[in-house]
């Protein structure tokens, strides 16, 4: 009697491409072509980020971006004043204003709208 068939077996092996040493292959930049530089947006973005993840600004949960800096700044915490010109030359842009989807949504025109399906968000919030 044979052995017992895997589930695996009716996939090909497909072998990995290993340079020398076990490393991996990384897929090298075609030539003449240098990577592009971030572009301010992006930097800005960046920075924003960073500031959601620093811990000692406070908690950032339910409120935005310009109200946790207000917030860092009235405890004496010295929130970094790049954040707040970042903040202040996007006020209307929610990109910059929040910090994610959640925040997008409660700032949705569609939060006013009673029983609308895609929300399930108490009126309170």
């Amino acid at each position: 009697m044979g052995r017992k068939r895997l589930i695996t077996d009716s996939y090909p092996v497909v072998k990995n491409r290993e340079g020398p040493a076990g490393h991996k292959e990384e897929l090298a930049p075609e030539l003449g072509e240098e990577p592009q530089p971030p572009s301010e947006e992006e930097v800005a973005l960046e920075l924003l980020r960073q500031f959601d993840l620093a811990w000692q600004y406070g908690p950032c949960t339910g409120i935005t971006r310009l109200q946790r800096w207000h917030r860092a700044e009235q405890l004496g915490l010295e929130p970094p004043p790049e954040v707040h010109q970042v903040l202040k030359a996007h006020p209307e842009d929610p990109r910059f204003q929040c910090r994610s989807g959640e925040s997008l949504v409660l700032l949705s025109p569609l939060r006013d709208c009673p029983g609308h399906p895609a929300l399930d968000i108490p009126a309170s919030l």
